[in-house]
């Protein structure tokens, strides 16, 4: 697993279900008494600050990092610069919390386990895993199954089964 972590991604083209699925196996796992954490991909330029909040305008003045902390959340904005890249799966899971599981959603050229979502709905209709030997199963409605496990997409419970077995939560092994 990536950077001593268990580690299992979710990658599908764009309309996929990608979200939702994540979401379902959070509250499903986490219902199961799993500690939870997720990381997204993003393909696009994003800002989860708010124009004219305070932590925006430090931003605007040129800091490199903002932390915002309250009583129940705190969240660490990084600014990259001109000579940055975008880090790696592995920096970014190095700087998460002690947790069971690391639901990763997209990063669906890294080398970490994955789960493919095929949907009729998708964009592109081209299967991921007969190129990617890191794809471990497929959820869906589209296409073959590659010899991969095959669960539906309604099938959350089942998907958190393989997931536990497949990564070793079922052993009772705790991070």
């Amino acid at each position: 697993m990536t950077a001593s972590r268990r580690i299992i991604g979710l990658v599908g083209w764009k309309n996929s279900g990608k979200t939702r699925m994540v979401a379902a196996l959070v509250a499903e796992l986490t219902g199961r008494g799993w500690k939870v954490s997720t990381v997204k991909h993003a393909h696009h330029a994003f800002d989860i600050d708010k124009p004219g909040a305070d932590s925006w305008q430090h931003r605007q003045a040129g800091a490199s990092e903002v932390a915002i902390v309250s009583e129940r959340r705190w969240a660490l904005m990084h600014e990259m610069t001109a000579d940055e890249t975008e880090p790696p799966l592995d920096e970014i899971v190095a700087r998460l919390s002690p947790c069971d599981l690391v639901l990763v959603e997209g990063y669906k050229r890294g080398d970490h386990d994955k789960i493919e979502i095929r949907r009729a709905a998708s964009e592109t209709a081209t299967p991921l895993a007969p190129g990617d030997t890191n794809i471990v199963a497929v959820i869906g409605d589209a296409g073959q199954s590659d010899g991969l496990p095959v669960f539906s997409a309604d099938a959350i419970s089942d998907i958190a089964d393989f997931i536990e077995q497949h990564t070793g939560l079922r052993n009772g092994e705790t991070s």
